[in-house]
Parts: structure tokens; C-alpha cells; sequence
């Protein structure tokens, strides 16, 4: 398997992701692909989980969401 540079801020509607953000998804799909679940590609060029799954999120069909919590709105404000 070749390292391979993901770029998502192609799309305009994608959301940008975190490298840890973009293991976790790749990493998950993966885990689908290879306990049976169908794959979303019309043409696949690898059986390779990682390598299909990878092609999945730079297309933008992983149906996976990230939930991302605003840490300064969750900061407290001491009463005086």
C-alpha cells in the first residue's frame, strides 16, 4: 500500500478535516468494507479496504459525520 495525500478541500462543500478526523473516517469505512458492506464506487481500481475507503472520502460519499464541539462556547464565566 502507497501513502497517498488526501486532499479535501477540493470540494467546496466539504468539511474540512483534521488528519485525526480523517484516520478515524478512513479507518471506520475501511472496517465496513472489509466485514462485507457494499462499496459506494462505481469503478473500483484496488480491493484494498484502506485504498477504497481513501477514494470514498476524497469523492465525498463516506456517509460518515463528524461531530465537532466549539470549545470558547463552552467556556464559564465566574459570577462576581
Amino acid at each position: 500500500m502507497s501513502a497517498k495525500q488526501i486532499n479535501v478541500a477540493d470540494s467546496e462543500n466539504v468539511t474540512k478535516y483534521t488528519r485525526y478526523e480523517r484516520a478515524r473516517i478512513v479507518g471506520a469505512r475501511a472496517l465496513q468494507i472489509s466485514m462485507g458492506a457494499p462499496v459506494l464506487l462505481k469503478e473500483i481500481k484496488t480491493v484494498e479496504p484502506i485504498e477504497v475507503a481513501l477514494t470514498e472520502l476524497e469523492r465525498g460519499l463516506i456517509p460518515i459525520t463528524v461531530k465537532k464541539i466549539n470549545k470558547s462556547a463552552r467556556h464559564e464565566v465566574n459570577p462576581a
